[in-house]
């Protein structure tokens, strides 16, 4: 499907040129090139320009004990990501960098986010899962080899499902207690194991606000890097527009009118709800729904 907003946080620039990883000699000769870049991250939280482009430096940039992760190559540039494995893995959100994002161009973001998941998934899978010894990096970054017992390890991101039900021109919005005041968004939930994407949708509608889906819509999906998610936005007409919310995931939730999206996706102080940043897949799938026929 073609959108009119192609959703934040994708399009980076990078070929991944995943053949290199398994290269030692190919590996060797990038990190000694003189065109290699190292992203500048002040531990998880990008370095920026004023215009939210990523910043680039040398290896003189990097601590004496920092692997060097692999994220692609820029025309003849090699680009890394530094690894310093002596955090833990954040495992919740850096509330800071919103403010980041919200001014990097969607390709910058995209770059970013591959480097900050991949860090955060090399510190929290230090040792091994079958054996327990330590793991390396091993394939430039995008697995752990553990020496001990020959596992290797590799990224894994986790699937969630975003979703809008929408009801005779209404479409369905919540909101979660961490959410900012008079935020509300589209509602979403993890895929859980043996089951589709549809069916998560249909599930998570079901427990989350008590309307059941008659069908479902695929539209389109976002890297989200806290720490390793993959949301994939759908629609869901639902068979009847009664609410039973399950209080200990959601606060409140209403139906809304696409003029209603309208004006929040606008920012009008009179809207019902301030809408998700533009960054957020959930700001494209309002964008799509008020624009669809």
């Amino acid at each position: 499907m073609n959108l009119k907003i192609s959703p934040g946080v994708t399009g980076s620039p990078l070929e991944r040129a995943d053949q290199f990883r398994i290269d030692d000699a190919k590996m060797s000769e990038l990190r000694a090139s003189l065109r290699t870049r190292i992203l500048k991250l002040n531990d998880l939280d990008p370095d920026i320009s004023p215009e939210g482009a990523l910043q680039w430096g040398s290896f003189a940039d990097c601590g004496e004990e920092d692997e060097l992760l692999f994220l692609g190559m820029d025309g003849e540039s090699p680009c890394f990501a530094p690894l310093s494995m002596d955090r833990p893995a954040q495992g919740n959100r850096a509330y800071a960098v919103w403010q980041y994002l919200g001014i990097m161009p969607p390709k910058e973001a995209a770059t970013y986010a591959a480097a900050r998941s991949l860090i955060e998934w090399h510190r929290g899978h230090r040792f091994c899962s079958k054996c327990g010894n330590e793991t390396r990096v091993a394939k430039a970054g995008w697995a752990r080899h553990c020496d001990n017992c020959g596992a290797e390890h590799f990224p894994r991101v986790d699937p969630v499902v975003i979703m809008l039900a929408e009801y005779e021109g209404k479409a369905l919005v919540g909101r979660q207690p961490r959410f900012p005041p008079d935020r509300y968004s589209a509602l979403a939930g993890f895929v859980e194991p043996g089951e589709s994407l549809e069916e998560a949708v249909a599930r998570e509608l079901h427990e989350e606000a008590g309307v059941r889906a008659t069908e479902v819509r695929y539209l389109a999906s976002q890297p989200w890097p806290f720490p390793n998610s993959l949301m994939m936005a759908c629609i869901a007409p639902v068979e009847d527009d009664a609410i039973t919310l399950d209080e200990q995931e959601i606060e409140d939730a209403k139906w809304v009118t696409r003029d209603e999206v309208r004006a929040a996706l606008a920012g009008d102080p009179g809207a019902p709800f301030i809408c998700p940043p533009p960054f957020a897949i959930a700001h494209t799938l309002f964008s799509h729904w008020v624009d669809a026929d």
